[in-house]
């Protein structure tokens, strides 16, 4: 039975400086996989930057909870 591939992809046009896109060429790198990449790490780091924002409040009762009350490990630390 044959493999059937179905692409996923999307194409779109990406405006570069034409030195970099140059440079990249000469590098042979695969300019989708870069921006798929670099598109990646930037929605992870945004979500991360909107989870941080979401939950300041709380982790900042948590951080006075910790300096008020000190942590259970406190005591059993070797370092």
């Amino acid at each position: 039975m044959p493999v059937v591939h179905v692409r996923h992809k999307k194409t779109v046009s990406v405006t570069l400086e034409p030195g970099l896109l140059q440079q990249a060429r000469d590098a042979g790198l695969n300019l989708s996989a870069v921006l798929t990449d670099a598109l990646k790490q930037a929605i992870d780091a945004s979500g991360n930057e909107r989870w941080k924002q979401e939950n300041r409040a709380g982790l900042q009762e948590l951080n006075l909870i910790s300096d008020e009350h000190e942590l259970l490990s406190d005591d059993f630390r070797t370092f």
